[in-house]
């Protein structure tokens, strides 16, 4: 058996040969999950100009669910997230200028921030004597359809998983 070529973009692997590699870095497959890596950590910005240069997708729109998914030409942004992302450019450009003008910028420590929450949640129960609803499970914005995901990256189902009679763990 020779070597085998290991492609992470595609999570695939295959006989390494130079015809069999060439074909495959290439090939649309890989050029798709390529181009899907590194849009993950594309800028704020670059992201918002081109959902704003991007019709609204009508399926999308309507159920929710669009056959094309991430390769869609349309987008999939509701005008909630339109807005939260302009937010997120924003907030980016004043951090960015305050550092050119030479402010200083003090690191969040995890007691402020444990004061800030303590502050909030004493608030919240003050406020409100209804006990809370725990919030429904939502995937992140930018994700693909629910269909698209690995069984790993899916929600549980309501009340967890069914767990078999007689499973000892350990």
């Amino acid at each position: 058996m020779g070597k085998r070529y290991f492609c992470d973009y595609c999570d695939r692997s295959f006989q390494d040969n130079l015809h069999n590699r060439k074909k495959h870095l290439n090939g649309v497959q890989h050029l798709r999950a390529k181009r899907a890596w590194y849009d993950l950590f594309r800028d704020a910005a670059a992201i918002l100009q081109e959902e704003q240069s991007k019709k609204p997708c009508r399926k999308f729109l309507q159920t929710g669910q669009c056959d094309f998914g991430s390769d869609c030409r349309f987008s999939h942004m509701t005008e909630q997230d339109l807005e939260k992302l302009s937010a997120q450019v924003q907030g980016e450009q004043r951090l960015r200028e305050l550092r050119q003008e030479g402010a200083e910028i003090p690191p969040g420590t995890i007691e402020n921030w444990l004061e800030k929450r303590a502050k909030r949640l004493s608030a919240a129960q003050s406020n409100s004597a209804l006990p809370e609803k725990p919030t429904p499970f939502q995937y992140p914005p930018g994700w693909p359809p629910l269909q698209e995901l690995p069984p790993s990256l899916r929600a549980p189902p309501p009340g967890g998983w069914p767990v078999p009679p007689g499973l000892q763990w350990g």
